[in-house]
């Protein structure tokens, strides 16, 4: 189930409601005093490096072209 923002206009209460969006539209029309606030979505960060998330066949090339190329490479396998 999304998680959405609302605001009591008149105390300027914000708090979360976790519901489907047909019960969110039931909510907001029954009660004109509470609105729908507008946010960014939450993004998921992980502290995976982009090499790992390649995969093994990635770091294998990785590995050929360093060793195929000159002793002061920069590549990083």
């Amino acid at each position: 189930m999304p998680t959405y923002t609302i605001k009591d206009i008149k105390s300027q209460d914000v708090w979360d409601v976790r519901c489907s969006y047909q019960d969110l539209q039931s909510m907001l029309n029954s009660n004109p005093n509470m609105i729908l606030v507008l946010s960014a979505p939450a993004l998921v960060s992980g502290s995976m490096s982009n090499l790992k998330r390649a995969g093994s066949e990635w770091r294998d090339l990785l590995g050929k072209i360093k060793k195929g190329s000159n002793k002061d490479n920069t590549i990083n396998d």
